[in-house]
């Protein structure tokens, strides 16, 4: 609604670019109501807000626009902020937005469109990558709170579980068979499942130095995936 008229949707359909046919905004929100404070369209000048609720074209003249810097990867992704998230629907936002604002739907539009539809999609692209995975999300939820984890990190960890990482690898360098690979993978995914609930159950509980704590030990064990992965790799 634009001050009490009602505008034909077939107005705007023939703005979108090729492949978004009767495709709107995601969350279109009336210009007038629209602070002084709010994003100028690089297009037309007409100020409203569309990257920072679910759209990301102009009200007014429907040219898309740059990515919002100050908004993050669950609002993105329409997640709540929290560490359980529904992957289901993390899956279905991120096709959503990748046919609304995937390059190969702007290649006859402007170049600043072209160049905001890349930056976009990229952005889509890290956001959906981070949040499917539970460590990637839980570090970033961390670091949403201000908490980060060093790269090197061995003189926080206990000795006892250092000493079982140092044991699975050793194990995982000497496996000659497929049986023993698979045994160690198995073991490693069962760690991974019980640290992956217990940061959960941290995160509830706005633990952040226990969060950290767990996500320590889960990158640990992501380590030893990625080596899981390389030795089943045939030479």
């Amino acid at each position: 609604m634009w001050g009490g008229r009602t505008v034909p949707l077939l107005r705007v359909w023939r703005l979108w670019p090729a492949g978004t046919l009767a495709r709107r905004p995601l969350n279109y929100k009336d210009p007038s109501l629209a602070g002084s404070n709010s994003p100028q369209c690089w297009n037309c000048g007409r100020r409203g807000s569309p990257v920072r609720g679910n759209g990301f074209f102009c009200p007014q003249c429907r040219a898309l626009q740059p990515p919002d810097s100050t908004r993050d990867y669950f609002s993105l992704m329409d997640c709540n902020r929290s560490f359980r998230v529904d992957t289901v629907k993390l899956q279905q936002r991120y096709q959503q937005l990748q046919r609304l604002i995937h390059p190969d739907f702007f290649s006859q539009r402007s170049q600043p469109e072209k160049d905001f539809s890349e930056k976009h999609s990229t952005l889509v692209n890290d956001a959906y990558k981070t949040l499917l995975a539970p460590l990637s999300r839980g570090l970033y939820l961390l670091k949403l709170h201000g908490v980060e984890i060093p790269e090197k990190t061995d003189y926080e960890m206990d000795s006892q579980f250092l000493m079982e990482i140092m044991e699975i690898n050793e194990k995982l360098v000497e496996a000659q068979s497929e049986a023993v690979i698979k045994e160690i993978e198995s073991i490693v995914r069962a760690k991974q499942k019980e640290l992956t609930d217990n940061v959960s159950r941290a995160f509830e509980q706005d633990d952040f130095e226990k969060a950290k704590e767990i996500l320590t030990k889960m990158r640990y064990f992501s380590n030893v995936e990625e080596k899981i992965k390389l030795k089943k790799i045939p030479l």
